[in-house]
């Protein structure tokens, strides 16, 4: 049986960001052990808890570009010449390390976080042929259509809407016009559900939906609640992502189905899935397990209880949003990535939910794509879950995007659980 601690109250040795060795755990919470079957979990309904202090600070001098191993697992040099043992996952970081450099990608980062904990199993960035950066940590990229999932969150909690909820569109498949905006039988020829329109990332229909339903300062405290506009709270600096909602409809609409005016770091979109797959309670990612001195001797000790956020949005709406992503894989824009030409899935019996962003900068001539996403997105017994992002930054000839590089981190976290079944992908083709 999966379990998740709820309440969990930090020391007041964490205002430093370090607690002392004799302290290794958080005093003062309430835990609560629930079943995680929706999607992990429900959480507490009735009484709020008790205010929570803020989460601890970075950790100082961590630098997360000099992620090394050795025969004691997998650390970072701190300042004062202190090494940060790591909770990444030694075989996974080696993966993910290796299918960047291997496809010579210009920019591309992984996050993987285990839900349960916060953990953060993948840190990894690449910058081909330039000097290494925390790629995972910058927050400069368009969320895109990424930010789909905040939309659609909004249109449930907000709205009262479903996953069901039918609209009918024309155009807005490259960009959203005026004249896309409106109700119009004539031209109106298609029809979506919300969680068709997840899955295909259908713009028009978020857009029109976004128009009818919400206001702007709705939408912009929803995407507040999931984080947006200030840094992930972790153990290095991350920039803060951007939300900025024209006051124009048109401006409001494109905005709202993915269209710019939003930025997203690749942890943050690893949290933003890692919201989700908690029933809507954002969790602290954490990544140092322990740090020592250089001659080995323990300093500070990572506390077993996880520090829980303030919650994002209810569970009902959690689940609503994992419906609609489950369509991404299951028949939208991630099917061809997650199944072979006959349509049988690489990770059989195992639902994903995930969400695609594509979005070219023709100045910069940049070509963005985003995977973000989570699985099993449905409890199975024994499977311990995960939460990833996937950035990928190409040129305008492309190499490989995000949700096949998303695919095989999968298929490699899948497999190092010994989960049967499993069908390996063919090796991603060089797009030369």
């Amino acid at each position: 049986m999966r379990r998740r601690i709820l309440g969990g109250v930090v020391v007041a040795a964490c205002a430093v960001g370090l607690v002392p060795l004799a302290r290794r755990s958080l005093g003062g919470g309430v835990a609560h052990a629930t079943s995680m079957d929706e999607p992990l979990a429900k959480a507490a309904q009735g009484p709020q808890a008790a205010p929570q202090p803020p989460p601890p600070p970075p950790m100082p001098g961590l630098d997360l570009t000099k992620i090394g191993l050795d025969d004691k697992g997998v650390s970072a040099p701190m300042e004062g010449r202190k090494i940060a043992r790591l909770t990444i996952d030694a075989g996974l970081q080696r993966q993910a390390l290796t299918v960047m450099a291997a496809h010579k990608l210009p920019e591309a980062s992984i996050v993987m976080i285990d839900p349960e904990t916060g953990h953060v199993l993948v840190y990894a960035s690449h910058v081909e042929g330039a000097v290494a950066r925390d790629l995972c940590a910058e927050a400069t990229a368009p969320a895109a259509s990424v930010f789909k999932i905040v939309t659609g969150a909004a249109l449930v909690e907000s709205a009262g809407l479903s996953p069901d909820t039918k609209q009918c569109f024309s155009g807005g498949e490259q960009k959203i016009l005026a004249s896309d905006l409106e109700d119009d039988p004539v031209r109106d020829r298609w029809c979506s559900t919300l969680s068709g329109a997840m899955g295909r990332s259908i713009n028009t229909v978020f857009a029109r939906l976004a128009l009818k339903h919400l206001k702007p300062p709705v939408l912009e405290d929803t995407a507040r609640a999931f984080g947006f506009g200030e840094p992930v709270p972790f153990d290095v600096p991350v920039q803060a992502s951007v939300i900025h909602l024209p006051p124009d409809t048109l401006g409001f609409a494109r905005t709202a189905a993915g269209f710019w005016n939003t930025t997203l770091s690749p942890l943050e979109a690893a949290q933003l899935s890692t919201t989700v797959a908690r029933g809507g309670e954002p969790i602290r990612p954490m990544i140092v397990s322990a740090i020592t001195e250089a001659n080995g001797q323990p300093v500070w000790t990572a506390a077993a209880t996880p520090i829980t956020l303030k919650r994002a949005v209810s569970p009902a709406t959690a689940q609503a949003v994992t419906t609609m992503m489950e369509h991404t894989v299951a028949e939208g824009t991630c099917y061809r990535a997650f199944h072979d030409g006959k349509g049988t899935p690489f990770l059989p019996g195992i639902a994903v939910a995930g969400k695609t962003g594509t979005l070219t900068d023709d100045k910069a001539r940049r070509f963005y794509t985003w995977f973000t996403g989570f699985a099993p997105s449905k409890p199975m017994p024994g499977v311990k879950p995960v939460a990833i992002a996937v950035l990928v930054v190409n040129l305008p000839t492309w190499q490989v995007k995000a949700n096949v590089v998303a695919r095989e981190m999968m298929h490699a976290y899948f497999a190092e659980q010994k989960v049967p079944g499993l069908l390996r992908p063919p090796r991603i083709a060089h797009k030369d």
